[in-house]
């Protein structure tokens, strides 16, 4: 048990567990407002390992305030059902029909791509949907990345599907998110996996894994499927120069081919695949103030990175204007 000893949004607090001020989070649609001097349960897992991307304890419920929380009224469909924190939500797929036509996918396999992916293709107005999958952090609330996208309009909506929650909407699958963001008038859609990767430095047991299933989901609906390689000139793991070993997995594991977007210059990914070479603006992004660095490496340390997310972002740009 902790007590809350400050608040702020988004839910992101200072708990004392054991006199020790730790920092924590709170996701608030499953344990309600919290504030300062509640008391509350937290996980302290994360913290405790040491994990980068999840360096804070979690606060499971709040005993103060959290106890009597009231569902979503008519919601029926549980999202991490059957564990201490299912909780009931109205899918996407339910409201409205299905879409009559479907424009092109952005597939991504790290969060860090997003804002590049999301920026590039937002230099003329479009209006693309994110959907938010397995492969990394779970929660839709805890990207503060993509409440700066949706702020500035490069993002039209948020939804999380299948194991992920907490999006402005939530849906059971990908599939399904995809033809029902397409029904609502996404003019295209970026997919991929919250903050955070899951990883076992092994070929296929990785996060960045999610891609297979989501491109897969993508062209079974008759999308245009663009496949954002990561790339890396900064990582110091060589499983990761190049085109990581993650990206290449994923292309050989496609039983249908993609649009690899790459940078100009790159050297173009094995297989029967089609690649082609984008021009982009690096340094425009640095300067847009969304985030510019990954794993710890700037954008100057690890330009290849950047550039090759931009690339998917030219790419998905030009797929929707048909050019």
């Amino acid at each position: 048990m902790a007590e809350v000893e400050s608040a702020g949004p988004p839910a992101r607090l200072r708990v004392d567990v054991g006199g020790e001020l730790r920092p924590a989070v709170a996701y608030t649609g499953l344990t309600g407002p919290v504030e300062q001097g509640d008391d509350v349960v937290v996980n302290c897992a994360a913290l405790d390992l040491g994990l980068g991307s999840g360096g804070f304890d979690i606060v499971h419920v709040n005993l103060t305030r959290g106890l009597d929380l009231e569902g979503e009224p008519g919601a029926h469909v549980m999202k991490l059902g059957y564990t201490s924190l299912q909780h009931a939500v109205t899918p996407f797929e339910e409201t409205g029909e299905s879409a009559g036509s479907r424009g092109p996918v952005a597939v991504i396999a790290l969060h860090g791509q997003l804002p590049c992916v999301a920026w590039a293709a937002g230099q003329k107005p479009h209006r693309i949907g994110y959907v938010q999958t397995a492969g990394g952090a779970l929660p839709g609330e805890l990207s503060d990345v993509v409440r700066e996208l949706r702020r500035r309009d490069l993002l039209a909506a948020h939804v999380t599907a299948g194991p992920a929650f907490g999006g402005e909407r939530d849906a059971i699958t990908v599939a399904g998110a995809l033809d029902s963001g397409f029904a609502e008038g996404w003019e295209a859609a970026i997919v991929g996996p919250g903050p955070g990767i899951l990883g076992s430095a092994t070929r296929l047991g990785h996060g960045g894994l999610a891609a297979l299933d989501n491109a897969h989901a993508a062209l079974a609906l008759g999308c245009r499927t663009l496949l954002v390689p990561r790339m890396s000139s900064g990582d110091p793991r060589e499983r990761h120069r190049g085109i990581s070993h993650h990206s290449l997995t994923v292309l050989e594991m496609l039983l249908r081919p993609v649009l690899v977007p790459l940078p100009e210059g790159a050297e173009p990914p094995p297989g029967g695949h089609e690649s082609a070479e984008f021009a982009v603006d690096p340094q425009g992004y640095a300067r847009s103030g969304l985030p510019a660095t990954t794993m710890g490496r700037t954008l100057e340390e690890d330009e290849l990175f950047f550039r090759a997310a931009l690339a998917g972002g030219v790419a998905l740009a030009k797929e929707i204007d048909g050019v």
